[in-house]
Order: structure tokens, then C-alpha cells, then sequence
């Protein structure tokens, strides 16, 4: 079995698969404080509970955008599952041509949603990653990462709000039933989910323009993503797993 493991700013995201099956997923808080045996503690205690020991693991490939876990991760792989993990990084094959000016400064979650999207749905293709951030990432007919943009995630939005301006309270990102609300809550919970639509949409619109790509498959990814699933005419398809997906496919390109 391998294990693949995206560590996010938020999130740190495993997934173990079989013959290219994905079996089993979960989802840890990151933590930058926890030690590598915490962390290993929690990991194999949770694949445990659905029948997978640390013997099952043949190998690891791991993803990271928060290089102040690199070398607890690192430390876990190898003492709790006795391998070395591949790390994404310069040098690995991706399958992807990167037109990029400094290949170097792409976080690694990008190229893993733009490999993916790419080897799934075919180019060209368009992967949005609704996280901590939200990254629009363009992958051409001929397999070339182009680049893309970065933008503002909902939850860090909500955060801002709610830490900058003394009245404005925490709330919970759920769509309300309409646009005009009658309570700070839902005015909140109105303005930046209704903004998040009208981006993603108006960028989606101007890369097609831009690129000319107007029948680009439009694929969304990361925890939030479901909240753009009731607008019509913006997104293709829905898939949770891609970064993970993404980690198994640049597995098998350079296992060897």
C-alpha cells in the first residue's frame, strides 16, 4: 500500500492506495506544534481503526506548503513506517511542462491539482483549490502548466472580518437563502460567500477569455468547493480527492 500525505495550512490531508484504488482517507488539524510521535501516534491509531497497520505501508509520497512540518513528518514516516518518504519538490517528473519563470516558487499543491486534473480530465483544464487560499491553476491541451493566480480563501476572509472589525463576530460558512439578509450573521455570511461566487466566476470567465480555452473543463477541489456547487455555468465537476490523487500519480512517475 502507499501512503500519500498533503500537509496544508489548515489541513493535513493522507489517503492509502492499492493497485491505484484509493481505500482510506482522513484529515488532521495542522499543527505546528506537535511532535513527530504525536503525529504518529494519531496517524496510525487512525488507519488502525480501519484495518491498516504500519507493516501494510510500502512506501510514502508526501506534499507540503508549510515547510515548519517537513522534518516532523519526515522523522514520522521513517521511525513509524520504517521507509523513507518521497517529497515533492525540484526534480521529480510531473508529466506537466512548467511555464512558469521560477518552476521553484509553484507550491507543490498546485502542480499536485494540475497533474491530476490534467491526467482525469484532460486539457485543456482549469483546477480551482478552494483552501486556506484559493488557487486557479491552468494546464493546456498539450500538458503545460501555465500558471495561474492566487486569491483570497473564504475562511480567511471570515477570519479577517471578524478579527479586524470589534463587532463583527465568527461565523459559520453556510449559504443563506438569499442575497439582502436582515442580520449581521447572514449579511456576513451573504457578502463573502456571494463574493467568492462572483470571483471564481469573473476569473474562470477571463482565463477562458484570455486563453481562449472557452471549453476548458472547470474542476474544483478542497473543503469549501461545495459551496459553488449550486451556481450553474462555473464548474464542471467536483473532486475532493485531487491533491491526493495528484500525490499518487507523481508517485508512480518516479517510484523507479
Amino acid at each position: 500500500m502507499l501512503l500519500v500525505i498533503d500537509i496544508g495550512n489548515t489541513n493535513i490531508k493522507m489517503a492509502v492506495f492499492q493497485n491505484d484504488e484509493l481505500g482510506m482517507s482522513l484529515r488532521l488539524a495542522t499543527v505546528v506544534g506537535k511532535t513527530s510521535d504525536e503525529y504518529g501516534l494519531n496517524v496510525t491509531d487512525l488507519l488502525g481503526r480501519s484495518g491498516v497497520s504500519p507493516a501494510d505501508i510500502h512506501d510514502v509520497i508526501m506534499s507540503s506548503v508549510n515547510p515548519n512540518l517537513n522534518y516532523t513528518f519526515e522523522h514520522m514516516v521513517r521511525y513509524y513506517f520504517k521507509v523513507k518518504p518521497m517529497l515533492i519538490g525540484a526534480g521529480l517528473k510531473t508529466g506537466l511542462n512548467v511555464k512558469y519563470k521560477n518552476p521553484k516558487e509553484v507550491g507543490s499543491d498546485r502542480i499536485l491539482n494540475a497533474v491530476a486534473a490534467y491526467h482525469t480530465y484532460g486539457g485543456p483544464v482549469i483546477a480551482i483549490d478552494c483552501g486556506t487560499a484559493t488557487t486557479f491553476n491552468v494546464v493546456s491541451e498539450k500538458g503545460e502548466f501555465l500558471g495561474g493566480l492566487i486569491s483570497f480563501g473564504l475562511k480567511t476572509s471570515a477570519d479577517a472580518l471578524s478579527s479586524r472589525a470589534a463587532k463583527l463576530p465568527s461565523i459559520e460558512l453556510s449559504a443563506p437563502p438569499q442575497v439582502v439578509c436582515q442580520s449581521t450573521i447572514t449579511n456576513m455570511q451573504s457578502g463573502i460567500i456571494n463574493g467568492f461566487i462572483g470571483m471564481v466566476r469573473h476569473i474562470v470567465a477571463k482565463i477562458k477569455e484570455e486563453t481562449g480555452y472557452t471549453t476548458a473543463k472547470v474542476v474544483a477541489t478542497g473543503g469549501l468547493s461545495e459551496l459553488l456547487s449550486s451556481e450553474e455555468g462555473i464548474v464542471d465537476a467536483f473532486d475532493r480527492t485531487l491533491t491526493l490523487r495528484g500525490l499518487n500519480i507523481i508517485y508512480k512517475l518516479n517510484k523507479n
